[in-house]
């Protein structure tokens, strides 16, 4: 003989109530973050794999970042380059007028702006800091302001006050790029140059304004034999920065692929399908109202009524 217990029927229906509202959360749950879990405790013996997947994303996504701001470094860098050629160009042309045309008449005042822009090129900024200061990105690396201070300094290296810490950035495993370059070696040549146009201004042989003599003719044309040479060489050296910003930029490409990748793997694990998910919180709602109904039936066959 079976008994038949009104407080075992409401045991039952109460559990089979909370196992549907709990498949009834979860389902929600998937549904509105679109996850499998929210924690790593909820994927089980995926957890393991996803935590070394996320490791691999983390340190793919600092490479990256590094790229990009490196990138955006040589963009700026090659800007300043492109300006001191620019101002090199600028001298090569007053000389070549003076030369041919034998007169100087606005030759030094020419010399003064170009200055300008090539120191400005020089002492270019990025994020706050000195291009070509090395490691002290807070201080100027040229302190001549014009070109009669650049004359009266001992020498050209004294007004340049970089260190010799070129910038580097890792930006892939085992891939270390220096990207960086100094003023002095940038402004060396071409402010020689323009220290001995202002000396020899100055000197006794000077003031080049005016109709040219030729001693002053064959001076300035030995000048732009020189002023040709240090063109050349800030030429190659933004040639050297662009090659790097090209290198930079493919191996950010890669590690986007590879970003890519392991995000797919991640979400294959940790997305949510939601088509079975809705389906799921579904059933469970239909399974809660089935269960509230059995309850609030239960309320009218309790045995009491039959001892009535």
């Amino acid at each position: 003989m079976n008994r038949v217990a009104t407080f075992g029927n409401y045991q039952s229906a109460l559990l089979d109530l909370m196992k549907a509202q709990t498949r009834a959360a979860d389902a929600q749950e998937r549904v509105s973050t679109q996850k499998n879990a929210t924690d790593l405790t909820g994927f089980g013996r995926q957890s393991e794999t996803l935590t070394a997947l996320k490791g691999a994303q983390s340190r793919i996504q600092g490479f990256i970042d590094t790229s990009k701001a490196v990138s955006a470094r040589l963009t700026t860098q090659d800007l300043a380059m492109t300006q001191i050629g620019d101002g090199i160009a600028g001298l090569r042309e007053a000389v070549g007028n003076v030369l041919a045309t034998d007169s100087a008449g606005s030759l030094m005042l020419e010399m003064e702006g170009h200055f300008q822009s090539i120191r400005g090129g020089l002492t270019m900024r990025h994020h706050g800091g000195y291009l070509f200061s090395g490691a002290s990105t807070a201080t100027s690396p040229v302190t001549a302001a014009n070109l009669a201070e650049l004359a009266a300094a001992p020498d050209v290296p004294s007004v340049f006050v970089n260190d010799t810490l070129k910038t580097a950035s890792r930006v892939a495993e085992g891939t270390t790029l220096e990207t960086g370059f100094l003023a002095d070696e940038l402004g060396s040549e071409v402010f020689e140059i323009l220290r001995d146009i202002q000396t020899y201004h100055a000197g006794v042989n000077g003031p080049l304004t005016g109709k040219v003599t030729e001693a002053q003719k064959t001076f300035l044309t030995a000048q732009l034999a020189r002023l040709e040479q240090a063109a050349t060489g800030v030429i190659d050296k933004t040639a050297r920065t662009g090659s790097i910003a090209n290198q930079v930029e493919s191996v950010t490409r890669g590690h986007e692929a590879q970003l890519a990748s392991l995000d797919e793997l991640v979400s294959n694990r940790t997305d949510a399908d939601m088509a079975v998910a809705i389906t799921d919180l579904q059933l469970s709602q239909v399974a809660i109202q089935a269960s509230a109904q059995v309850i609030s039936q239960l309320r009218q066959v309790s045995l009491l009524n039959y001892l009535r």
